[in-house]
């Protein structure tokens, strides 16, 4: 199924802007000094050795293995390169500088071997997506980045920690939101932004209940000294705390979290911040109202964390639609006047367009009824939610009988058929529901956190998505009765109250998240527990729980059947009532085929060209192949996860997809033009750079993701 078509032709402006913008580019984006390629998060770079007519010829230049990747580990970095060297990180967050040129070690630091590391043995793995760098344009140059709650900041020239900064070289993230969180779940999974001599810092927060606040804090970069802090939950006073209902939820409700990171304009002085959403992610009893900020955009004075404006695109969110990525900071040419402008793409597929400085929308948004009635108790719905006129959204948004795989044989169409028929569905925000709603495009996008690419010279966005139907079911948690409980009847409690939201009822996994079946092979109850405390990857900290609760949820996944018979004593908990919720999902369960194909007919992955100018779309392409599929010559697309970028030479760059290639596509028309096999899927955004007078291209090959291999190698591409 080819989606490749040539919707609009280039207007005469575009061109105009083109040759106007060209001198201007040609320096402003030549490096990659910045996650995203530089502060406006456009993944734009000027370079052109590397061009239509050549791109083929691309070659693998050099090839760096980290030598730590393990079962499940992935590497989602988007690496920065300064002055000749490539500053990266490793799938067991162990940061790395090396020659850009030879992909040749220069150094390495190894968190665990830092201070307060070294003997734990065990710390949280992190997904980190990348480095910050800070120079003083002297000597002094500094990255940092996070490994679990630590924000490190390590001497770029020699890989050590710079003892100056904050405890010998690091800061702990739980502090400074305010309230004790310190058995909450706090990292941060996307580099924070430089501003002068401040560190801009968001992070990733637990989803369920007992989540921590996702305030935005500033460091000073030399000290560690926190700067301000922005409360992206407002406290009594401030703007936005009466779009609460609940006026003591600031002190308990977590999440409306910056976990996807910040573009920054820089000459303004204004950072943006796209905001998660607030806990718990699908019930919001307990936080009635529209939750002010979360779901939202911000703009805020770099220097001081004031609040310069906002737009909210979802209202009181129970269908997980965080922000996935910072905005990008465009320029485009608007009924003839150029306007700057930020472009904030969104899981649901839709792009907001809001004029820069003043948070105007370009283009008309639209307060859309939507359906209130629900059978969850204490819920309240938004009436309404905001729609873009343009552009249009550039995936589906809705799932229905005729939209069901024609590709499976006949009994496997009828099963999705008739399981379609006891799901809500049909419209894009369906509540949350027992029967089953479908969440279309999908918890992870539509768009996800490899963001946007921004080509300059033509107004033209690119955003690669996934099209994967899932589906969100609620279940009733029961009270814990008065009756003692053995451990093991505990822990089968415990369980559904904490871990069943993304393992699934019978620990079978779901989604991106593993089964449980089998781990007493993998831990025994000192590992376990240690893993409670720490969370790994996309699992939180669950250091919260008393000794108790962890012992009786050990003895039920672990299969401990000595255990299982003893008594459990129950640890009484004053915030309880804040975090017992009345409902739970059963976790994040995509609506598939017998086959393990997407239930709706492909395309389940895109790429995108948008023209900002006119808000439409100008060309569509699938983006993966399903091997087997292809061989019918039928191109699905695949699920993906990273970002495109954009390059002068006419070229987009992007990896992402399951089948283990990156690709270049033309960007003026959508079609492909190279792709070559990675040592392991490219879960990552690439990366363009020149060093030695040569033009390289360089991609983080973790895999790790849908269930495909691990990988630890950064692969680089240039001409012969």
């Amino acid at each position: 199924m080819n989606m490749k078509s040539s919707l609009l032709p280039f207007t005469l402006v575009g061109f105009i802007l083109l040759f106007a913008c060209h001198s201007a580019n040609e320096k402003k984006y030549s490096g990659w000094q910045v996650y995203g390629g530089n502060k406006e998060n456009n993944h734009y770079s000027s370079l052109k050795q590397i061009d239509t007519s050549n791109v083929s010829g691309l070659r693998v230049a050099w090839v760096y293995h980290t030598g730590d990747s393990d079962q499940m580990t992935q590497i989602q970095v988007n690496p920065v390169i300064i002055e000749n060297t490539l500053y990266g990180v490793s799938p067991k967050l162990k940061l790395f500088a090396l020659d850009a040129a030879s992909g040749k070690e220069k150094w390495v630091f190894n968190p665990a071997d830092s201070s307060g590391g070294k003997g734990k043995g065990y710390f949280s793995m992190n997904v980190c997506r990348g480095v910050a760098y800070y120079t003083n344009g002297k000597e002094d140059q500094r990255i940092f980045y996070s490994v679990a709650s630590r924000l490190y900041c390590i001497d770029a020239l020699t890989g050590r920690p710079i003892p100056s900064f904050g405890n010998q070289g690091f800061i702990d993230l739980h502090q400074d939101l305010g309230r004790d969180v310190s058995d909450l779940y706090v990292s941060s999974t996307t580099p924070g932004m430089i501003y002068k001599d401040l560190i801009i810092i968001g992070t990733r927060v637990a989803e369920e209940a007992a989540a921590a606040p996702g305030h935005i804090r500033a460091y000073d970069v030399h000290t560690g000294k926190l700067r301000w802090i922005f409360h992206t939950i407002p406290q009594p006073g401030e703007f936005g705390y009466d779009s609460w209902e609940n006026k003591e939820a600031y002190k308990h409700i977590g999440g409306a979290n910056a976990w996807s990171g910040f573009s920054l304009d820089e000459e303004k002085g204004i950072l943006f911040a796209p905001i998660g959403s607030a806990s718990y992610d699908f019930y919001g009893g307990k936080r009635l109202g529209n939750d002010l900020f979360a779901n939202s955009v911000l703009a805020l004075d770099a220097a001081t964390g004031k609040l310069i404006w906002h737009f909210q695109t979802v209202h009181h969110d129970v269908w997980d639609r965080d922000l996935p990525a910072a905005p990008a900071l465009v320029t485009i040419n608007k009924d003839g006047k150029k306007m700057e402008a930020i472009a904030q793409p969104t899981k649901s597929g839709f792009v907001f367009l809001f004029e820069r400085t003043t948070g105007k929308p370009i283009y008309p948004i639209e307060e859309k009824p939507v359906p209130t009635e629900t059978e969850l108790l204490g819920e309240k719905l938004s009436p309404t939610q905001p729609w873009p006129s343009l552009p249009k959204p550039f995936v589906r948004q809705s799932v229905n009988e005729s939209d069901l795989n024609r590709l499976v044989p006949d009994s496997s169409y009828e099963d999705i058929k008739k399981r379609l028929s006891s799901y809500k569905t049909g419209f894009i925000f369906n509540p949350p529901s027992k029967e089953g709603t479908i969440i279309f495009p999908g918890f992870d996008g539509g768009a996800e956190w490899g963001g946007a690419a921004f080509d300059p010279g033509t107004g033209l966005l690119y955003v690669n998505a996934s099209e994967m139907p899932w589906v969100l079911s609620m279940v009733d948690i029961k009270k814990q009765s008065v009756k003692e409980e053995t451990n093991l009847e505990a822990g089968q409690r415990l369980y559904i109250d904490n871990c069943m939201s993304c393992h699934g009822p019978q620990r079978q996994g779901s989604g991106n998240y593993p089964s449980l079946i089998g781990v007493e092979k993998k831990y025994n109850e000192e590992q376990f527990a240690q893993l409670l405390v720490t969370g790994r990857r996309m699992m939180p900290a669950l250091n919260r729980l008393s000794h108790s609760e962890k012992k009786a949820i050990a003895s039920f996944i672990l299969d401990e059947k000595d255990k299982q018979k003893e008594k459990y004593i129950a640890t009484a908990k004053p915030e309880d009532e804040w975090y017992n919720m009345p409902y739970s999902s059963t976790g994040y369960n995509k609506f598939l085929t017998k086959e393990d194909y997407p239930a709706v007919m492909p395309p389940w992955g895109t790429l995108n060209a948008i023209d900002l100018n006119s808000g439409q779309l100008v060309w569509k392409d699938t983006l993966g192949d399903y091997p087997e599929l292809k061989a019918k010559g039928i191109h699905s697309g695949t699920e993906n996860y990273g970002g495109p970028s954009v390059t002068a030479g006419g070229l987009i760059f992007i990896a992402a997809t399951s089948d283990a290639k990156i690709r270049a596509f033309g960007k003026r028309t959508g079609a492909l033009l190279w792709e070559a096999d990675l040592p392991a899927a490219g879960f990552a955004t690439p990366s363009i750079y020149e060093s030695g007078g040569k033009q390289f291209v360089v991609i983080a090959c973790g895999g790790g993701k849908l269930h495909k291999p691990s990988g630890d190698a950064y692969v680089a591409f240039a001409l012969p």
